[in-house]
């Protein structure tokens, strides 16, 4: 065939695919062999067309098999319709007045012609333009968002720094988790990831292109390469598809947007790489043109069958491969039934019957074997599509012999004998239910109990009471007499004599004693109606003889031992057959064309909002990795099969891509021609691409150079600033001791500042309010005199130095008791004292004497004559410490450390406190930065912060308790409550659902699907239209939610607590939630 005899095939299979795809929009009819039956029909007139199919939807509603195969007119077409969903507005086809839905339709089919002819857009395009709208909106709106929203990036670009290795993720620029899914897939296919990046233009194009249509693929072309060489090659830990989503958007004309029909997209992807591939390998001379894209991707398969009689026999190329999963439970299954269709016994036998039917045999399978698993469908009695959740497994291999064209004989010998052994195996589960399911009423049960309760009944003790003659029945009701009479004593009940069994209708006639004339009668029902004891617990016969049982028995034991028998064989039969119909294929000869899954993409959501993301096997980790946007993490097979299966939650496979495990090229990795390495990084780009990610590596160094500068003069001020504080502070200090001789005013001392007299409030302005500075001040003072005292009672009358150092020695001893005991309820020492955090965070020993000996400098100290001294001792061995001694910086790092462990804990009780007074909307801010700040303070060590564990449950518990009172007033419909409600989600839970994704931590996962489910549930139900957009609106935030945590709230403002409130608030609520604090391990 010639380049131009190849073209103009291409060109008439490309308009019938149009002509096809108008006529699924405009019918709803999602069937492909009766679409293009009725153009066949009418002669390729869309109006005959849709009239042909509106009058066969309203005479016959279930199509005919005689018109349900059209294969022997169908042409060589290259791509099997994916089964793309009806648009929502379709026209009812069912409606009384014909004429009307006539001229509607003629006239939507000239206007679809005439924009056809106008502009070359297809449907198709257009549908797909409909997504990148979307996407490109979604991407220009994320500019104006505030900075209560997630979809921004990080401020600090060494969060968006790439780390080793590690796969560059795709940045979601708006409805786009679909065009990552994609990409990710198929640049992990290292042979098209080579084909696009060596990709360059036909040189003649360059002196005159031939139209926009080439035009804009090489853009597209350019723009692709320049994405795949910084998944290469970049810094970034993801990078932004922006400009290559935008030239697809700008090939397009829509005015709607959708997020739908990603398997059109992958097509219509497809098609321009085969396209733009087209124009390179004409640009050659004197060689047969080859497309490499579609010998990656495209393959064939004979279409043999009968229509009517008569014989058949096509070959027919495909790309996607389009498989049902309503009604199967695996995915031979689904290619089986693919690959059947109709009745095929007439396709074997001699005679020409009137049957139709077709078998599908592959004569050509691509490198890369893509299925779409037809997972949406249009429900035409609601008006929209569906999601279809049900299971459906595949493996991980999967073997194609057996419906491969020179397997065709084998595969029918072994196809009817798994057809015998099904119907066999059909009759043996019909006959093993008899006997698990006897009985002729609605309750039946398993044939061998039956038996054996008979035998149960048959052997127990018979009596001749009646089961009714020793209940009263003149005693009143129970609870009736109760009420009226008052009941007796203890000591009554106690010495009260038994009833006898003539009932308790006869004591009130009898003549009462003298001891029994004050007592009341009162009915007893457990007691007066009990059964005589010889009555069995169970009934039994009346009248039954030895030897009637004993013959009972024999029959009984027998018949149930040959029921178990029967049963038992049955049930081997039955396993026996499952099994040889798993090995049927199992032989060496059927397992010669090896296709391993590549890649899976994912769908999470319903048929109009969902989230995207790929599960993509990495051969030479040897492990399988998940692409979700901007986040690639390792994941594991059976995370894949949790969320890829379907059947119990709302994540699902839509796509799944093998590769032939043959042909390794297909992922393995490029040698260098002269040295024989292997090329990895940026060695695998050419020279331009190179200088492309060069340029933008610079860029983003740039970045990170002038934060780190930014970052380094604010601490340079913050310590400016400390300094200063502190040196005012010490003034203050001086001037207030100089003035005060007797009863002086106590000034606020701090054992977490470095100098010893600055515990200011202006020295923290950022981290929180200082606490009340008389009761820590009073509290360490305290502390301090004691152990003075305890060392001048140890001691005698000794100087004050080694009075000062007995008592540093007594109050170290305490302190690191404290530090050595287990956790309680009501005590978290480290709270108390920051010596108690420094031991159990084993900080430096000089830190330690350093804190200590400004514990004991304190100006606040009683003024008697020995603390004074003791005082100026501590003051005289604070000054004469030497720079080299102590390393500053190190002592306010640590101390830093420690008003942040403070601060982290009033967050958290502020949260908990508000948590159990039910205001969740306050409570979760508290909770949310809690938990950040406490991972901050666990990774460098497990006793700088508290029980991480309990802090992701309480922010848990508050997102889902907002999540139901936010679906709470959305069910209510009125528009108050909806705003409100709507108002929550946005402002507060979703921001949070990227927290609770960041560590795939199974518990967080759980809790957001639990709240995506409960909102996806309201898809399928009928409100008013208003709500109905608002939903729409809100449902892709929701579950288009990337993994990256990015700008949030401000922080609450932390209320001021001092060190004893702030000990009782942690022990109060910690035993109102019956938690023992466990700090952070």
């Amino acid at each position: 065939m010639t380049v131009e005899q190849n073209v103009l095939q291409q060109h008439s299979q490309k308009h019938q695919q149009t002509l096809l795809n108008q006529l699924r929009e405009v019918t709803g009819t999602t069937d492909v062999q009766l679409l293009q039956q009725a153009l066949q029909v009418s002669n390729g007139d869309l109006a005959e067309a849709v009239a042909f199919l509106t009058e066969k939807n309203a005479k016959v509603p279930q199509q005919d098999e005689t018109t349900y195969y059209q294969t022997s007119q169908v042409s060589n077409d290259r791509y099997i319709s994916v089964g793309s969903q009806a648009d929502t507005n379709v026209i009812d086809l069912t409606g009384d007045d014909k004429d009307d839905l006539q001229r509607a339709i003629a006239l939507s089919l000239e206007e679809s012609n005439r924009a056809f002819r106008e502009t070359g857009i297809t449907d198709e395009e257009q549908a797909i333009s409909r997504v990148l709208e979307a996407s490109i909106a979604e991407n220009k709106a994320s500019l104006k968002r505030t900075h209560t929203e997630v979809w921004s990036d990080s401020p600090n670009p060494h969060e968006r720094k790439r780390m080793d290795n590690c796969p560059v993720g795709l940045k979601n620029v708006g409805n786009t988790c679909w065009f990552s899914a994609v990409i990710q897939s198929l640049f992990n296919l290292l042979e098209f990831q080579r084909l696009v990046l060596n990709y360059s233009p036909p040189a003649r194009v360059h002196d005159l292109p031939r139209n926009q249509k080439e035009h804009r693929y090489l853009l597209f072309m350019q723009e692709l390469r320049n994405l795949f060489s910084l998944m290469v090659g970049s810094k970034r830990k993801y990078v932004d598809p922006s400009r290559a989503v935008e030239i697809l958007k700008d090939a397009f004309k829509s005015s709607e947007s959708q997020q739908q029909d990603v398997s059109e997209f992958t097509h219509k992807l497809l098609d321009w790489l085969e396209d733009a591939f087209q124009m390179k390998a004409e640009d050659r001379e004197g060689e047969r043109p080859k497309n490499p894209m579609v010998e990656l991707f495209y393959g064939r398969f004979l279409a043999v069958g009968v229509l009517e009689g008569k014989k058949f026999e096509n070959t027919e190329m495909f790309g996607q491969y389009p498989l049902q999963v309503n009604g199967f439970k695996d995915l031979h299954e689904c290619l089986e039934a693919a690959m059947i269709e109709g009745e095929i016994e007439s396709l074997h036998s001699a005679e020409n019957s009137a049957k139709s039917g077709q078998e599908h045999w592959f004569t050509e399978l691509p490198p890369v074997l893509t299925f779409e698993l037809s997972r949406f469908e249009f429900n035409q009695a609601l008006g929209r599509p569906e999601k279809i959740h049900n299971k459906l497994e595949f493996p991980s291999m999967l073997y194609m012999d057996r419906y491969m064209d020179r397997n065709r004989e084998i595969t029918r010998i072994k196809r009817e004998e798994i057809r015998r052994l099904k119907e066999h195996l059909t009759l043996l589960q019909q006959r093993l239910e008899r006997y698990l399911s006897y009985g002729s009423g609605p309750k039946r049960f398993p044939l061998a109990d039956v038996l054996q309760y008979a035998m149960e009944f048959a052997s127990s003790k018979p009596v001749c009471t009646s089961p009714v003659e020793d209940i009263d029945t003149s005693a009143p009701p129970g609870g009736a007499t109760g009420q009226q009479l008052a009941p007796p004593s203890t000591a009554e009940q106690d010495s009260a004599a038994p009833q006898d069994s003539s009932g308790p209708a006869a004591a009130p006639a009898a003549a009462p004693g003298p001891a029994q004339q004050q007592r009341v009668s009162v009915h007893k029902p457990f007691t007066q109606s009990r059964l005589p004891p010889d009555l069995p617990m169970h009934p039994a016969p009346r009248h039954i003889t030895e030897e009637e049982l004993r013959v009972l028995e024999g029959c009984l034991h027998r018949w149930r031992s040959e029921v178990e028998n029967d049963t038992r064989d049955l049930q081997g039969s039955i396993s026996r057959i499952h099994r040889t119909i798993e090995l049927m294929y199992s032989d060496k000869s059927m397992m010669q064309v090896p296709y391993r899954l590549h890649a899976v993409l994912v769908h999470e959501g319903q048929a109009n909002a969902g989230h995207y993301w790929a599960y993509i096997y990495d051969p030479h980790q040897h492990c399988w990795m998940k692409y979700n946007d901007i986040s690639v993490t390792k994941s594991s097979w059976e995370e894949l099969v949790r969320d890829s299966f379907g059947g119990y939650r709302n994540a699902s496979a839509y796509c799944l891509m093998y590769i032939n495990d043959k042909k390794p090229f297909l992922t393995e990795e490029e040698f260098d021609k002269e040295t024989g390495q292997v090329l990895s990084g940026m060695d695998k780009l050419l020279p331009d691409l190179k200088q492309y990610v060069k340029e933008d590596n610079q860029l983003f160094d740039k970045e990170i150079e002038e934060w780190d500068a930014l970052q380094a003069h604010k601490a340079q001020q913050e310590k400016l600033a400390l300094a200063a504080a502190a040196a005012a502070a010490a003034a203050a200090a001086a001037a207030s001791s100089s003035t005060s001789t007797s009863s002086p005013s106590p000034q606020p001392m701090s054992i977490e500042s470095s100098p010893p007299d600055n515990a200011a409030p202006q020295q923290d302005p950022e981290y929180m309010e200082q606490p009340s500075p008389t009761n820590d001040s009073k509290h360490l003072q305290e502390d301090t005199e004691r152990a003075i005292s305890r060392a001048a009672a140890e001691q005698g009358e000794r100087g004050p130095e080694a009075l000062l150092n007995a008592a540093i020695k007594l109050e170290y001893a305490r302190l690191v008791r404290f530090a050595q005991e287990g956790p309680t309820a009501e005590n978290d020492y480290r709270l108390q004292h920051i010596i108690v955090y420094f031991i159990q965070n084993q900080a430096p020993k000089k830190i330690l004497e350093r804190t200590l000996l400004t514990q004991f400098a304190d100006r606040n100290l009683a003024f008697d004559e020995r603390c004074k001294s003791i005082m100026s001792v501590a003051r005289a061995k604070l000054d004469l410490i030497k720079p080299e001694e102590v390393n500053m910086d190190e002592y306010e790092t640590w101390h830093q450390d420690y008003r942040n462990f403070r601060e982290t804990t009033t967050f958290m009780v502020t949260g908990l406190e508000l948590f159990q007074q039910s205001n969740y909307v306050e409570a979760l801010m508290y909770l949310v930065y809690s938990y950040q700040y406490n991972k901050e303070l666990l990774l460098k060590g497990p006793y700088r912060g508290h029980d991480q564990e309990l802090l992701g449950l309480y922010r848990r518990q508050c997102l889902l308790k907002l999540n139901e009172q936010a679906a709470s007033m959305f069910e209510t419909g009125e528009e108050p409550d909806v705003t409100t409600g709507l108002g929550v989600m946005n402002e507060l839970v979703v921001p949070c659902i990227p927290l609770l994704l960041a560590h795939d931590a199974e518990r967080d996962l759980l809790a957001v699907e639990d709240m995506r489910n409960r909102w996806c549930s309201y898809l399928g139900q009928e409100m008013e239209p208003n709500l109905q957009e608002k939903l729409t609106d809100f449902l892709p935030k929701l579950l288009d939610c990337s993994t990256e945590i990015k700008s949030f709230h401000e922080p609450p403002r932390l209320p001021s607590f001092s060190a004893l409130e702030l000990c009782e608030r942690f022990r109060r609520i910690m035993a109102a939630l019956g938690r023992v604090p466990t700090h952070g391990r």
